[in-house]
């Protein structure tokens, strides 16, 4: 089997070959670390054995990008605009594993929504995948691997709308203005369609995800029933339409507790979900065995087991066998991986995690 062909068949709960698994990559730091541990980056994909998958969602984000625009700076820190016009101050050191401090997002009123859609979220493929796009698609789809379009960012219905206002004020909108929050939920149902209906017409894709990142580590930060009320019906229309283009597999990226949302997600047309953070409370075996069969589950390994070393690594790769061995789900970790996992321990890692997924499948 190859990769395309193995994916489709877990994906469906068929015999595969061997059960499929994912890398997940480092936080920088950890780069860091492991090339000084003597990890050689450009022997990554033959040496870490996992399958391979064309995994795209930069073509979503705003276009033409802001400018980048330093407004000020000190020994430590840079406030600065950045690509998506977000004022945010950013330390200097380890500025991609850090929080930053949101400072003043680009959109506060209809009228700066409104142009902000108008100026940089047209679903123009040449310029945002380039003049020969066709065949780029052409390309990417000739690999013998699964072709997977992540709306990174700026696909879904709660994720991009924090973007434009921040997580707070889009939080009090949906009290406060609940038909402005519809209205850039339609916008942007509106631009995926567009996005995806000229994709589609050249080529056929393998999954798609909308991505959201709406948990907290103890609940989600929207309640299921304003999930339900506002975000339901705009997931259903996307998936409605991607689905009678032939999509199998629709689903959604989002980090933290999200189990209240599931069955909105469900409900909605969904029918995969990633990366079930352990820390947050998220157990793909509990959510397996609370939702059944027609949830695919991507990711749920503990990212913490990877620091704890081999002892606890095999533990972790037994916890998860018998989800392996059933299918519909590809094991990877729960996140990027930081940098107290040393690469000694990464290694054995992904060589155990090989052995597994070898011997546990339909």
């Amino acid at each position: 089997m190859n990769e395309r062909e193995r994916f489709h068949a877990c994906m469906a709960y068929q015999p595969v070959d061997r059960a499929p698994f994912w890398i997940w990559g480092p936080w920088p730091e950890t780069a860091e670390r492991w090339r000084a541990e003597g990890f050689d980056i450009s022997q990554a994909e033959e040496n870490f054995g996992d399958d391979r998958r064309w995994w795209i969602g930069h073509w979503f984000f705003p276009n033409p990008p802001f400018e980048r625009q330093v407004i000020s700076e000190d020994a430590d820190t840079i406030l600065y605009i950045n690509h998506e016009g977000i004022l945010m101050r950013e330390l200097r050191n380890n500025p991609m594993s850090s929080m930053p401090q949101f400072v003043k997002f680009p959109v506060e009123t209809r009228e700066e929504f409104r142009r902000f859609w108008r100026e940089r979220m047209q679903p123009d493929l040449k310029l945002r995948i380039g003049p020969d796009w066709q065949d780029r698609l052409r390309a990417l789809r000739a690999a013998p691997f699964p072709l997977i379009v992540i709306s990174d960012r700026w696909g879904g219905f709660f994720g991009p709308l924090r973007n434009l206002t921040g997580v707070e004020r889009l939080c009090t909108l949906f009290y406060d203005d609940p038909a402005f929050v519809e209205e850039m939920m339609d916008a942007n149902a509106d631009f995926i369609i567009a996005m995806m209906s000229q994709i589609l017409d050249v080529i056929d894709i393998d999954a798609f995800s909308f991505w959201e990142d709406m948990g907290f580590k103890t609940a989600p930060l929207l309640s299921p029933g304003h999930a339900r009320r506002h975000m339901l019906p705009r997931y259903r229309r996307v998936a409605d339409y991607l689905r009678g283009r032939g999509v199998a597999y629709i689903g959604l990226d989002s980090d933290g507790m999200i189990d209240p949302l599931i069955p909105v997600w469900l409900d909605a047309g969904l029918n995969f979900l990633y990366p079930f953070e352990a820390q947050a409370g998220m157990d793909v075996l509990a959510v397996r065995r609370k939702y059944g069969k027609e949830l695919r589950i991507w990711g749920g390994v503990d990212k913490r087991a990877l620091a704890q070393g081999p002892a606890a690594i095999d533990a972790e790769l037994e916890r998860i066998r018998p989800l392996i061995a059933e299918g519909g789900y590809i094991p990877h970790t729960d996140h990027s991986i930081p940098p107290d996992v040393s690469f000694a321990n990464f290694r054995y890692y992904t060589r155990r995690i090989g052995e597994v997924c070898a011997q546990s499948h339909p």
